[in-house]
């Protein structure tokens, strides 16, 4: 069964959100992420995640699993990518291009081009995915 969550956030929430600092250990995730390290950024941006109110903690849980949908996507496993990119569509969406010094936006479309390259690859040729497609969260002033 997909996972269909919704995620509706009123426009006053997350601007008030994405004009707080991130907490200290989304730092060390994105840092983590940055890295290739995306299980133990998990770690990291789950603590941050469970630690923070609603909605400020679906930012983080959206880097998560784009995170997740990264190794998953190294590791050779296209319905895993698929997966956590469903998600990602519920968690990320909603927030502006720039929030909390990340640049979302280009998370964004950085994480549609692995999904649709992983799409024209198919899963049998995962091993050719361009591991330029890994790319870092950036950050913005």
């Amino acid at each position: 069964m997909p996972f269909r969550k919704t995620f509706s956030p009123t426009p006053d929430e997350v601007a008030a959100a994405c004009h707080k600092p991130l907490h200290p250990l989304a730092e060390e995730g994105i840092r983590l992420f940055n890295q290739g390290n995306y299980f133990v950024a998990h770690e990291s941006l789950e603590e941050a995640w469970h630690q923070e109110p609603d909605p400020d903690r679906r930012l983080y849980q959206g880097i998560l699993q784009a995170g997740i949908a990264y190794l998953h996507a190294r590791n050779g496993n296209a319905r895993g990518v698929f997966s956590m990119y469903e998600r990602c569509l519920v968690w990320l969406w909603p927030w502006p291009d720039q929030c909390r010094t990340i640049n979302v936006g280009q998370l964004k479309s950085d994480l549609q081009r692995l999904v649709d390259e992983v799409k024209r690859l198919n899963s049998d040729h995962l091993a050719h995915l361009d591991q330029s497609l890994f790319t870092k969260i950036k950050r913005v002033e």
